[in-house]
């Protein structure tokens, strides 16, 4: 999707090798994060993948050492503490944030079509998605598939969008968390709920902390952007930001994960908290019409979350 650019492909980024270490989300992550893995072995291999646990809480090298040393009783006792100060740790970073800070801009979730409407039978066999901790910005695209489309031939056209991505290009979901298409419905994306954070494959280097939002079409300059359709993108903007307290029209610090972004690896870079794929990635995706209208997405928005 969205044409080739120093033959890469700019709307979705380029896919890493297998291998990559799991994403910490308080941490930067590792130069392959394997957010758009690719698997070329069998398709019934990929059914017999364990299944991870989304939000469980992997123990420190230090510790696993020790509890392997520890006979019996000793590392019951020992694995309790060490859970106990987990817990501890997590109760103290929810205390952090005042509950009444992210109430306040709570915007309403929009009508969503869930995948499994669009997608039906036409799901492959896929690992367990993967979740960061919360979501402080989105990146909007475009798909680069035609903009004359009606309507109620959106399902057919996204069914063509996840074979092309999960077929020809081998990922293991769609890349984007969310389309919208150009009457202002919103598509459920890349599996894994719709209220949680789930690490999409949108961009190179941002895609934990993010969601990304495709609109589906081509908006290059001089195309028409259909106001229903940024009127949804800011709606999916507002509620997805406002569970973080987020103003839309802010900038957010993001760790880049690798250096095929606009960033080298490790390095934190202040983007709009309603980006545009380019601002994260040299790509010309979302397209100059789309990028125009940012601007009043953010402001759309941010009066959804009811801010001034």
């Amino acid at each position: 999707m969205c044409g080739p650019v120093m033959g890469e492909t700019p709307c979705t980024g380029t896919m890493v090798p297998p291998g990559g270490t799991a994403h910490v989300a308080d941490r930067a992550d590792p130069p392959d994060s394997g957010t758009m893995r690719v698997f070329r072995g069998p398709r019934r291999a990929r059914e017999r993948r364990t299944a991870r646990i989304p939000g469980a809480v992997r123990m420190p090298t230090a510790a696993r050492a020790l509890l392997g040393a520890l006979p019996g009783l000793a590392a019951v006792a020992a694995l309790f503490l060490c859970a106990n100060g987990v817990e501890r740790a997590a109760d103290a970073d929810a205390e952090a944030v005042p509950a009444a800070a992210t109430d306040r801009y709570a915007a309403p979730r929009p009508d969503i079509v869930p995948r499994s409407v669009w997608l039906g039978g036409a799901a492959r066999a896929q690992p367990a998605p993967r979740y960061d901790d919360e979501v402080v910005a989105v990146f909007v695209h475009h798909t680069d598939t035609p903009n004359g489309y009606d309507c109620a031939d959106v399902p057919a056209i996204l069914r063509g969008v996840y074979q092309g991505q999960t077929g020809a290009r081998d990922w293991d979901d769609i890349g984007y968390n969310f389309v919208v298409d150009r009457c202002g419905t919103v598509y459920e994306g890349r599996a894994g709920g719709i209220d949680r954070p789930v690490t999409g494959a949108h961009t190179q280097g941002f895609n934990h902390r993010t969601t990304g939002i495709a609109a589906l079409g081509t908006y290059t300059a001089g195309v028409p952007v259909p106001d229903e359709l940024t009127d949804a993108i800011a709606a999916v903007a507002a509620w997805k930001l406002g569970e973080t307290g987020t103003d839309p029209r802010a900038k957010v610090a993001l760790v880049s994960s690798n250096g095929l972004s606009r960033y080298a690896a490790g390095a934190t870079a202040m983007l709009p908290a309603v980006a545009g794929h380019d601002d994260g990635y040299q790509t010309s995706c979302p397209g100059a019409a789309l990028s125009a209208r940012l601007a009043d997405i953010r402001d759309t928005a941010a009066r959804l979350q009811g801010r001034a």
